[in-house]
């Protein structure tokens, strides 16, 4: 009996994989990049709603005052304030042909005594303290409104042909100037008369 040569066949191995489940360390890593990726999509967002916000409450704050000045017409500015050496104050009369009320200071001691000078529709150059005999200590005085000035604290108008000839109640308390060579003219003693308008606690 003979043998016969045979050929063993190679028996093949089967290697089994297994795909690596994530640990929790892993997932704490991925909800931590996952976190940074959003919050830096927030920051980026962020700017941009604030400039939004800022945009919108400056049109807001700009259409506030335009209907502001619309109702209510603010003085001119007081762009003179006379030296406490002066005897005599003189402003241009040119300064006052478009009509409108220039509000003037006159700092004495801590007195600050403060007036108006117009033009009136009768072509007259008028003054008077920004003060009146009955609402002078809530210190608020006159506001313009096209031929009228204004009480600020009772709402009551008085007419600018009356400014100067009118004194007493609510009226713009009289201020005594002239017009010469083109120039008024207020002396500064006559300014200090109206000291008695200003001399309050809070006075503004």
């Amino acid at each position: 009996m003979s043998k016969k040569n045979s050929k063993k066949t190679p028996v093949k191995k089967i290697v089994k994989t297994s795909v690596a489940q994530p640990t929790e360390k892993m997932r704490d890593k991925r909800e931590a990049k996952k976190a940074a990726v959003l919050g830096q999509e927030k920051k980026g967002r962020m700017p941009l709603f604030l400039g939004i916000a800022c945009a919108a409450l400056l049109f807001g704050g700009a259409f506030w005052l335009v209907n502001l000045n619309a109702s209510k017409s603010t003085p001119v500015g007081a762009s003179t304030t006379t030296a406490v050496s002066a005897t005599v104050v003189t402003l241009p009369a040119s300064l006052f042909e478009d009509g409108q009320a220039r509000h003037f200071e006159h700092v004495d001691g801590k007195f600050t005594i403060k007036y108006f000078v117009l033009k009136s529709s009768d072509g007259v150059i008028r003054a008077a303290f920004d003060a009146c005999d009955v609402c002078w200590l809530a210190g608020k005085g006159y506001y313009q409104d096209g031929d009228d000035m204004v009480c600020r604290n009772c709402g009551r108008r008085f007419a600018s042909v009356l400014v100067n000839e009118v004194k007493g109640g609510c009226n713009p308390a009289p201020l005594n100037r002239k017009v010469e060579n083109g120039n008024v003219i207020i002396q500064v003693q006559d300014i200090l008369e109206g000291k008695t308008y200003f001399d309050f606690p809070g006075k503004v």
